[in-house]
């Protein structure tokens, strides 16, 4: 007989949950917006960009949430909507419109692409409410918690999933997400990372999913063989009774998770299924990959595995375990590029950056915890986007004093061999590059300082490189311009302690070396 999650909640942990659901919009780090590039099977198909090119407003209703999207020309225009704040069945109502198809108490991505929903300021929490993806493409959904959602007692949302997805979605990434729940279906809840009905090129990373019975399914039942091609890496599953997941038919990638405390089962590869398992730490759990509660068997590809304290349970006509000594019985080809953290560093790695609130950290593939190359930054709109002011840009050499001589800088990130502190030094044979084709720096002062016009000068032999750009107030996040190529850039005079160029697109590895302030 399955025992309720909720009753093996031990004092610490149940403190810990308590803890957290108090304090995740209390004591959170300051959450940043949509950061770094898809991974895994949701880069294949054309890849996932959710919202980027297009208008980004800020939202802390469920309401403002759907006003959004319903606000758009059509239900293709990109957007990113950034969420602070608790969203929950008091303040989510449905929104009407040519390019949304809404609802009461759940936050409806139906019939819609590219967005991005992301979590900024001290977090977005969504209480008792959850995210549906239907018939929808291009979706990213990025540092938020979803917890308690429920489809038995009250209030209910989604069918009880955390996040589902159902009927023809393709290319959606999650990632530094927290998802849980306070029990198992006798509480009332479904699963937390659910795929259904022909749902494709999905990926789920660093984040949480725990205390529910149920993880995760793809494929509803035995004859819903449509789904697949979905990685799941970096991941912590905890105190999950099973479906870490339960995969019907149709591939997965599952590598670099952290799994503790899978009470009945695991990874459940059945109906033919395929799963390659690379490099994940299993600890203090028992049948962890296997075919489980069926006759129709699944197949799984294994190796650089840790098996910590696992339990196996006897093979019968319904159950067949993998271990205690896994062997591979299929291969598995994938057609992405990926690098794997060894086994043995999985737990920490896997502490460190998963979940939301967690500074969006993530693996450099070899153990090493670092900030991703930021591809898009917080304005500061609300439920609609203030119109970009038309930015100048030519080399025209601005009046006055350059102002980053004696600033500060910083940035996302940094090339080896280059320096935040070259953008500011008047050398234009020094220079800062971020650690991939997009990335921001900034200028900073300790006192609020009037700026009108910044002038970035690109190094010699890389002219040209710069593509698209945006110029941020990094105080509020505010958009100040937008545009593309290097040169002068003027935008309305603001007094800020900090401003950001923010590069968003180019044609070979940026190298800004120096970003100039002027106040005219």
């Amino acid at each position: 007989m399955r025992r309720p999650v909720a009753l093996r909640l031990s004092a610490a942990s149940a403190a810990m949950a308590i803890a957290a659901a108090v304090g995740v919009a209390l004591s959170m780090p300051e959450a940043s917006a949509a950061t770094g590039s898809a991974t895994g099977y949701a880069t294949q198909n054309g890849g996932t960009t959710g919202g980027a090119g297009g208008e980004t407003v800020r939202a802390t209703t469920g309401t403002e949430i759907h006003a959004a999207l319903c606000g758009r020309a059509d239900s293709t225009t990109p957007i990113t909507i950034e969420v602070e704040g608790t969203i929950n069945h008091g303040n989510t109502a449905k929104v009407s419109g040519d390019s949304c198809n809404t609802a009461d108490g759940v936050i409806e991505l139906k019939q819609i692409s590219n967005v991005t929903l992301v979590g900024v300021g001290s977090g977005a929490v969504f209480d008792q409410l959850g995210i549906h993806i239907r018939e929808a493409s291009n979706i990213i959904i990025q540092n938020v918690t979803v917890k308690n959602v429920k489809k038995s007692g009250s209030p209910t949302s989604n069918g009880g999933d955390a996040i589902g997805m159902e009927s023809d979605v393709r290319n959606v990434w999650v990632d530094h997400t927290t998802l849980e729940a306070s029990g198992g279906e006798s509480e009332g809840y479904d699963g937390l990372f659910d795929m259904k009905d022909n749902t494709q090129y999905v990926t789920l990373s660093y984040s949480i999913l725990r205390n529910s019975g149920r993880g995760g399914l793809i494929g509803s039942s035995e004859s819903d063989l449509t789904n697949g091609y979905v990685t799941f890496h970096h991941n912590l599953y905890e105190n999950i009774d099973s479906r870490t997941p339960l995969l019907r038919g149709g591939i997965a990638h599952i590598y670099n998770n952290h799994y503790v405390s899978l009470n009945e089962s695991g990874i459940n590869s059945r109906a033919g299924a395929r799963a390659k398992v690379d490099n994940n730490y299993f600890e203090d759990s028992k049948d962890v990959l296997g075919t489980f509660y069926t006759d129709e068997a699944g197949y799984w590809q294994v190796s650089g595995n840790v098996f910590d304290n696992v339990t196996w349970s006897e093979a019968g006509e319904e159950n067949n375990p993998a271990g205690p000594d896994p062997q591979s019985n299929t291969t598995v080809s994938i057609p992405y590029a990926y690098t794997l953290d060894a086994a043995a560093c999985v737990p920490d790695v896997v502490s460190r950056t998963a979940g939301a609130g967690t500074g969006l950290q993530v693996s450099d593939g070899n153990c090493t915890v670092q900030t991703p190359t930021a591809t898009a930054t917080p304005t500061a709109t609300a439920t609609s986007a203030t119109p970009t002011p038309t930015p100048t840009s030519s080399a025209t050499q601005p009046s006055g004093t350059n102002l980053s001589l004696g600033a500060g800088s910083d940035g996302s990130s940094k090339a080896s061999g280059t320096s935040y502190g070259n953008v500011r030094d008047g050398d234009l044979s020094t220079y800062w590059s971020p650690t991939g084709s997009t990335g921001s720096i900034s200028i900073k002062w300790g006192s609020a300082t009037a700026v009108s016009t910044v002038v970035i000068r690109e190094a010699s032999g890389s002219e040209g490189a710069i593509g698209s750009w945006r110029v941020l107030n990094a105080d509020t996040g505010a958009v100040l311009t937008s545009g593309s190529g290097a040169g002068t850039i003027s935008f309305p005079r603001t007094s800020l302690s900090k401003v950001t160029f923010d590069i968003t697109g180019s044609t070979a590895t940026p190298k800004v070396a120096e970003f100039e302030t002027y106040d005219q």
